[in-house]
This record gives C-alpha cells, structure tokens and sequence, in this order.
C-alpha cells in the first residue's frame, strides 16, 4: 500500500476552501507535527483562568458577604437585554483593596456552576507567571476557554482550523488574533448553532496590572517605547471591538482600579456600551467587613479555645472603621492575628493600639499597619530592602534583567542571605503580607497578598523611614553582587539543584545597569581581586545539567570587565 500523508490520522475534517483541520496529523512519516490545539496550549497564561492551581489562594468573598454587589453583577449578566440602555461592558471599579478580585472570583464560580461562565483572565502584577502580567497571551487564553466549553463544538473547529491556516498568528497584533481566533469563529458558527445554549461572560480581572510588552532594544537612541498604558488600552480596545461585534453573543466583565487611561477610555470612547459599577458604601462594605471579622473571630476562638466574649464589639467596630471600605485591611489583620507567633489576642490588641490620626488619606490606617508588621521583623531595614528587591519592578528588573517575572524564592535567598537562614529569620513575622514557599520548593516565588504593599513601599510619605531611594537600592545591589563575586557564591554550600538555580539566574543579572554606582559611590571590596576563572568553571559545570543561554558568559566578561574599567 502506498504510503498516506494522512497516516494514522484520527478526528479530522476537511472544511470549506480545503482547510484540513486534525487533531493528530503526521506528516512525511516520522515527523510528528504538533496539533493546533498543542501549539495554542504553549501560548495561553494557564494560571489566569479562574481554577488554576496559581489561584488556589485567591481571595473570594465570604458566603454572605458582598451579597448585593453580586446579585447585582449576576442580574446584569442573566438580564441585562432588559435594561432601558442595554450594554455590553460592565467596568467594576475602585480603589485598591475594595475587594474587586475577591468579587471577580466569586462572580467565576456562580456563572461557573450555573453555566454562564465563558472564559476568565485574571491579571497579576506579581504573580509567579509572567503571563498574567503581559498581553501576550489573552486572547490565546480566552480562544482557549472557549474550545474548551461543551457547548461549543462547531467554534472549537473553527478556532483551531484557523490555527492551521495561520501559523503565524502567534505573533501578530491583538487585534489580527481577536478575529480569527474569536470573532470570525463565532461569526461562521452563529446560525447553525443554538445559541440559548451557549455561555454569557467573559470576566477580565486587574486590568490596570497588566505591564508593558517592549518591541525593540529601548537602550538605543530614537527608539519608540511603549507604555504599559499603551498595552492596557490595546487590550481595552479589542474588546470594546469584540463587544461591539454583532455576532459576538457574549458580555464582558473588567475590573480594574480607576487608573486615568481606564477611565478615559470608558468614560470618551465606550461609554455608549459600558455600564460602570462603583464600589463605595452604596454598596455598605461597613456590615460585610464586620460579618467577615465575626466569622473569622469564630474560628479562632474555637481554634485557641478563647472566650465568646473575645473580642468584643467595640474591637471589631474599630477595626471595620480603621478599614475605610478596604477589605484588603481587614483581611491583613486577620492574617496577622493567625499567622504570626504570640497569642492572638496579644496580636490583636497590638493592632488595635496602633495610633490613629486625622488625617484624610484613607490608606492611612493600613500603612500603619504595613508598619508595624514590617518592623516586627528583626531587622526591618533590611527587610524593607529585601521587599523591594523581590515586589517591586524597577528593582526587580536589576536581578532578573531579562524578563520581570520573579525568580525563584531559593534563588533570591541565595542571592540575598549573608549567613545561612538569615531569610527565615528576617522574614518570619511577615506571613500575613507574604506568602513564602515551603521548604524542597525550588520553583515558586515569594508572592504578595496584595499590591498594596508595592504602593506602599513605593511611596517615601507613605513607607516614611521604610522607604528606599533608589540610590541605596543601587548600592545595596551592589554591594551584594561584589560579596558573592568575592565569596565565590552564596553564603552556604549548594546542593547540586541549588547550584543549578544560583548559576542559571544570577547571571541574568546585569551589573553594568549600576555603574553609576561604581563610578560615585564607595563600595565595599575590589571586583578586580574576584575569581573569575572559578566562576566560568563553576558556571561551565552547572550548564551541563541545563541549558543556560552560553552567551552569558560573554555578558559576565563584559560586565566584570566594564567594572573594572570603571573603578580603575
């Protein structure tokens, strides 16, 4: 029998103009091609959809708590058609710590289970994955969800047949991908399927900590760079597009803090189809956080075997009144009653206690408590460094130059601890602020609970003697990369994995970026006395076992060497 170039190919179907769509072709005998739905898979942010194990620590709100914002949400889905204005967009909105993710996800799991629920993205600023924090994969995600969905066959074909036909849409605009991976699908399949059967909503979460997608090296002259404004409302854009589209059946959830170009973009370009919810004390955010705080009191006394009386009334009326409609406070609170050594009503009482003030910042109550957690460490100028270096981007960015997703948790004590379990020790009173990966964790970062604390730390009012300048940020860097560069490494002895995690990051880092330091600053040692052939050996050794890009030994070279021309 002659060989088929359809050979063991299974589930396929020839569509119109001869596009051929297979889940699994081989084609030219022992070459395997990877399925459309495979090569989709590689380019979606897998923990932004509402289920990821990523999200498994997400807020959500408390059974009988924010009930009337999301009766009013849901009613907006299910019957919206109804309204007098009908619309499309639902922008929810406020400031930080109102609450808004907890909500999004709460709202995920209702239309989940009730089967309205299309596609999620939840955006993160600091998560472990740099996907939900980029552009680059929404729509991918989003196409995604949808082939998933049961009802939606007919579009899943569509969708993937378009893949074959167009390779390259991995790589084109948001808007090529919006629709031929989206709108053209749905609009080939609307009449010959039952729509009433089909999902209602998209749900679009923390838009406003989407970054930027640079294109070109922006180190060189009249080079354009873009904004993460100009990536946000590229985004906004293509879905203001999608619901805009006739034959797009579905409605479309954003949330975001009130950031100027959101708000400029809902407010002057699609106002027609956006209907804004706000979320103040309308909504009585006061009752929910006091129901909150009486429930989670409940556990803790059953737990510590307190008294019904602990705490009393007035406690809790303080603390929802210190809150000033920010769950976010409420929540830290409770995190830090639990989760740090003592007794909780010692903790408690500590919290309560905290000087109140008159000003009008209503961030003011919770930056007092970021404060008094942050100095509860043993060393809380130190870990005012360390948060900087792990949260917050500008700096970020210096340890990991070539991408902002942030290393692994053992790579930066690696990096950071001058003697061996100085992290445990400086960090051990912040489990309410952080969350620390166990230990025989080699993958997972240092994660915030909430970006609140990058707000804070980034603000010299707010943060007060907490706050780093970038000049000491820059010398502290520094000083580090030329402690390990003298010490030949960490502070402690590595294990074979450990070794591998320390060379394959700490290379990545460019200490040409702080020769300004260098040049101005003293700093302490003599990057001319460093071991370098120990460290290209060492380097050498650890990229057997992995594949490190060879290239940065040609960027340690120049960045050493820069150095030291620098200082001599």
């Amino acid at each position: 029998m002659p060989y088929s170039s359809f050979n063991r190919a299974h589930n396929f179907s020839i569509e119109n103009n001869t596009t051929i769509y297979a889940e699994n072709y081989n084609h030219g005998g022992n070459l395997s091609l990877k399925s459309a739905i495979e090569r989709l898979q590689e380019h979606i942010a897998a923990g932004a959809m509402y289920n990821s194990a990523e999200r498994c620590d997400a807020p959500k709100c408390h059974s009988e708590t924010r009930i009337a914002v999301r009766e009013e949400i849901v009613s907006w889905i299910l019957h919206g058609d109804g309204d007098a204005q009908p619309t499309k967009i639902l922008w929810v909105t406020g400031p930080a710590g109102t609450g808004k993710t907890a909500i999004m996800g709460s709202i995920a799991d209702t239309c989940q289970e009730d089967g309205s629920l299309e596609a999620c993205f939840f955006f993160s600023s600091f998560s472990g994955s740099a996907n939900r924090r980029s552009k680059r994969c929404v729509v991918f995600t989003l196409a995604y969800q949808l082939i998933q969905h049961g009802s939606l066959h007919q579009v899943k074909r569509q969708i993937l047949a378009a893949i074959e036909r167009n390779p390259a849409i991995f790589e084109q605009k948001l808007e090529v991908q919006l629709h031929q991976l989206i709108l053209q699908p749905l609009q080939d399949c609307r009449g010959s399927s039952d729509i009433s059967t089909w999902p209602k909503v998209i749900v679009i979460d923390g838009l406003d900590e989407c970054e930027v997608e640079q294109y070109h090296d922006t180190s060189q002259t009249n080079v354009p760079t873009r904004s993460k404004e100009d990536d946000q409302t590229e985004i906004l854009s293509i879905l203001y597009k999608a619901a805009s589209a006739q034959d797009f059946p579905f409605r479309i959830i954003i949330a975001s803090r009130p950031e100027h170009i959101i708000h400029s973009f809902f407010t002057h370009v699609a106002s027609l189809a956006t209907r804004q919810q706000f979320l103040d004390e309308k909504y009585n955010p006061e009752a929910d956080m006091s129901l909150f705080l009486e429930c989670k009191f409940a556990d803790i006394r059953r737990r510590y075997h307190l008294p019904a009386s602990w705490p009393n009334k007035e406690a809790i009326q303080k603390l929802v009144h210190n809150a000033s409609g920010q769950f976010i406070h409420v929540a830290t609170v409770l995190r830090f009653v639990e989760g740090t050594p003592g007794l909780p009503q010692d903790l408690l009482q500590q919290v309560l206690e905290l000087p109140t003030t008159t000003t009008t910042n209503p961030f003011a109550p919770l930056d007092g408590l970021y404060a008094h957690i942050l100095n509860s460490s043993p060393d809380p100028p130190l870990v005012a460094f360390w948060l900087n270096l792990m949260f917050r981007e500008s700096y970020l960015k210096l340890l990991s130059s070539v991408s902002i997703k942030p290393p692994p948790a053992i790579f930066v004590q690696l990096f950071l601890e001058s003697s061996q379990g100085q992290a445990a020790y400086i960090l051990r009173n912040l489990h309410s602020l952080i969350s620390v990966p166990s230990r025989g964790d080699y993958t997972s970062p240092y994660s915030l609970f909430h970006k609140s604390l990058v707000d804070f730390l980034g603000d010299p009012i707010r943060s007060g003697p907490l706050n780093v300048s970038e000049m000491e940020m820059f010398e502290f860097l520094s000083e580090r990369y030329l402690k390990l560069w003298k010490n030949k490494g960490p502070a402690r002895e590595l294990t074979p994995v450990e070794g591998e995690i320390f060379f394959g990051n700490f290379f990545l880092a460019r200490p040409a970026l702080w020769s300004p330091v260098f040049k101005s600053q003293h700093v302490q040692g003599d990057v001319t006395s460093c071991d370098i052939a120990w460290w290209i050996h060492s380097f050498e050794e650890a990229r057997k076992s992995r594949k490190a890009d060879p290239l940065n030994i040609g960027v340690m070279f120049f960045n050493v060497h820069i150095s030291v021309r620098d200082i001599v």
